[in-house]
């Protein structure tokens, strides 16, 4: 995907490092991410992807290196404030974790009445209903999560992140689990988001030929340290054995055994 990125990020990590004992997760990470754009990690299992989200987000609280959300920031804030500043990012579950216990529009109302601390039902309601219709769910509100196929349970995810309205939503394994065919409808309304909400977009995936479709950039994770960041024809023309071999797998398993290198496939 190609398009006009502005030049000034809207997040930004410098030398973030974290560790848990002596297991040192990540090391000193450079990151710039930028507004109203589509930002792919990717990488082998294991190698800091999540940690690095929850990092950023400030669910962790890293052990050396900064994080900046526009010109704030985020890793010298107190607790108070980096809460409050949390409410400019939503976070799409691999699962969706929904409450099953709940409604799907009860699922979605929760975080506007203890988060927003909303109490006008209808305007709640119309919140609600506008966003299934967005998602192209409309009328399911009544229905509980596990009444849902595994595709429906992942747009009302995102649906619940997407309600507070955030600035940032991060997207974590977002077609896993899924079909080809409800993979292409996730990862579309991915595209949905930045390009009709103006809303910006980062995800962790292993989907690599969706990220090479979508994704305006991409960073190659590897063993806690970024080793091929940039375009995804940038990263495709990376000389590192390890993003050669990651992508050329990714993409012949993809295509069903045919050897398609990024390349061919016009990046």
């Amino acid at each position: 995907m190609t398009s006009d990125l502005p030049s000034k990020p809207i997040i930004r990590t410098w030398k973030l490092h974290k560790s848990f004992g002596s297991h040192e997760v990540l090391k000193a990470v450079n990151l710039e991410i930028p507004e109203t754009s589509i930002y792919a990690i990717i990488g082998q299992s294991g190698t800091g992807k999540s940690v690095l989200f929850k990092t950023i987000m400030g669910m962790l609280l890293p052990d050396g290196g900064k994080v900046w959300f526009r010109d704030t920031e985020l890793s010298a804030l107190a607790p108070d404030a980096l809460m409050a500043m949390r409410k400019s990012f939503g976070y799409a579950f691999q699962n969706a974790a929904l409450f099953d216990s709940m409604t799907v529009e009860e699922n979605l109302a929760f975080p506007l009445k203890e988060v927003l601390r909303l109490k006008d039902r209808e305007a709640i309601h119309q919140r609600v209903t506008e966003l299934l219709t967005w998602i192209e769910l409309p009328g399911i509100g009544s229905r509980r999560p596990d009444t849902l196929s595994g595709g429906m349970r992942k747009r009302v995810g995102v649906a619940r992140a997407l309600i507070l309205r955030p600035e940032v939503l991060f997207f974590d394994e977002p077609t896993t689990g899924l079909d080809p065919v409800l993979s292409e409808t996730i990862n579309n309304l991915v595209v949905r988001v930045r390009r009709e909400l103006g809303i910006t977009c980062v995800l962790i995936t292993h989907d690599i030929p969706a990220a090479f479709r979508i994704a305006d950039k991409i960073a190659f994770l590897d063993q806690g340290s970024i080793i091929a960041e940039g375009s995804p024809a940038e990263v495709a023309r990376s000389d590192h054995p390890l993003v050669q071999a990651f992508i050329r797998i990714s993409f012949v398993e993809r295509t069903a055994g045919s050897i398609h290198a990024p390349q061919e496939l016009g990046l």
